[in-house]
């Protein structure tokens, strides 16, 4: 399978950033109703591209890998979404955990959009 913008490994509910400042920072989301829902039964990986001629999708049965159907699947944003929410809540918790004033710190960060 090849390597895209984003991986997303169902069988660990993780989703990996593969491009720009956060290349390689991946999250396992903790949304069991997300994972379960029965569009998603059968994959195994995903690897986004964002070009249907290099998007995988790799199955859990001997189904050929395809590319990625967003009509059948969803928007890769649900993905992004869920990832983005994840890397908010990991700055946050650097904020917080930062013992600096607030004045040298910045502002604590309330939203983050890839």
């Amino acid at each position: 399978m090849k390597k895209g913008n984003w991986t997303v490994i169902f069988e660990d509910n993780k989703i990996i950033k593969n491009t720009g400042s956060e290349a390689g920072t991946g999250y396992e989301i903790n949304d069991s109703s997300f994972w379960s829902a029965p569009k998603f039964s059968n994959i195994w990986a995903i690897q986004y591209t964002a070009d249907d001629d290099t998007d995988q999708v790799e199955y859990r049965d001997k189904t050929p890998n395809s590319t990625y159907d967003s009509s059948v699947l969803g928007d890769i944003q649900q993905f992004i979404d869920k990832w983005d929410a994840e890397h908010l809540t990991f700055l946050q918790e650097q904020w917080d955990d930062d013992t600096r004033d607030e004045s040298e710190k910045g502002p604590r960060p309330t939203s983050y959009s890839s």
